[in-house]
């Protein structure tokens, strides 16, 4: 597996709301598109935490489930 993690995700600029997160201005997952070695995703309560770097192809698996609702692997 080749995800890694950002320990402060505060460094980086330009992180986004997704599209998947809810309604609620509370509860976002934020990503970060053109990062050069995959897409780092954070919770937008705690930004100065880690942000976890998702390998191209395993952001791509995973937005795949999501959009079909499958979620079971």
């Amino acid at each position: 597996m080749s995800e890694h993690t950002i320990p402060n995700a505060s460094v980086l600029t330009g992180w986004r709301k997704s599209s998947y997160s809810g309604n609620d201005a509370d509860s976002c997952v934020e990503i970060l598109d053109d990062y050069p070695s995959g897409v780092p995703v954070r919770d937008s309560k705690t930004p100065h935490r880690a942000a976890v770097v998702f390998a191209p192809t395993s952001w791509s698996s995973f937005i795949t489930a999501i959009k079909a609702r499958d979620l079971s692997s």
